[in-house]
């Protein structure tokens, strides 16, 4: 195994590199925290050391605990990844399913759906980033298949929304698919951004977010008349 690796920094939730160093053993505690544990630190240490670097040893220490003890929560560092990932999958699949279940005005919808996805990316930065940035990642067949149909039915349901305006006469372009793919890219380029380059001189994310989709809703959404 290469556990044996020096220390190395992880990436703190804001975007900010801290260097980690080994944590004082921790006293066993309950299952549930301990997991919660392992989830946040493996988080930090995915983005910083990149799947091949991130060694189930990093973790452990970044915990405070032995291999061993974190071996009796995940089998391996792949499971830890997945775990990551289909949790973030399902908020967004929950939010998803909520706003598709109201009645509201298809636009309005859409746009509730992407500042959801938004405030998700700024929310929970390293898990948003593994979900939809992370790569090198070495998953069984079976884990990516599992978390490729948590991504599917996540689209599913914001190209519903989106289907919602063209069956309204409300978008321009006739290829609803190509109009939501846009919307999520215009999206995920935003909040990608932001997260991976924060010492650029960004405006306000306030200011930057509804700018942002009201370029996209103006390209795509037919005017009132």
């Amino acid at each position: 195994m290469t556990d044996r690796l020096e220390e190395a920094g992880v990436l703190a939730e804001g975007g900010v590199l801290e260097k980690a160093g080994r944590s004082q053993r921790k006293a066993k505690g309950s299952g549930h925290l301990r997991r919660a544990e392992i989830i946040e630190a493996a988080s930090r240490i995915f983005l910083e050391c990149g799947y091949e670097g991130a060694t189930i040893r990093k973790i452990a220490d970044a915990v405070g605990v032995s291999s061993t003890a974190l071996y009796m929560h995940f089998s391996d560092k792949s499971e830890i990844l997945v775990e990551i990932c289909q949790t973030a999958f399902a908020r967004l699949i929950a939010v998803n399913s909520e706003l598709a279940a109201l009645d509201m005005e298809p636009v309005a919808r859409v746009r509730r759906m992407l500042e959801a996805y938004l405030d998700f990316a700024f929310t929970h930065p390293n898990a948003y980033q593994l979900v939809f940035c992370f790569t090198g990642a070495a998953l069984t067949p079976e884990r990516e298949a599992s978390l490729e149909e948590l991504g599917r039915r996540c689209y599913a349901l914001f190209l519903g929304a989106v289907q919602g305006i063209g069956d309204a006469g409300m978008l321009k372009s006739k290829d609803v698919d190509a109009a939501a793919q846009i919307s999520w890219a215009g999206t995920h380029g935003l909040a990608t951004l932001l997260l991976t380059r924060p010492n650029f001189q960004w405006a306000d994310r306030e200011t930057l977010a509804p700018l942002m989709l009201d370029a996209l809703f103006n390209g795509l959404i037919k005017a009132s008349q």
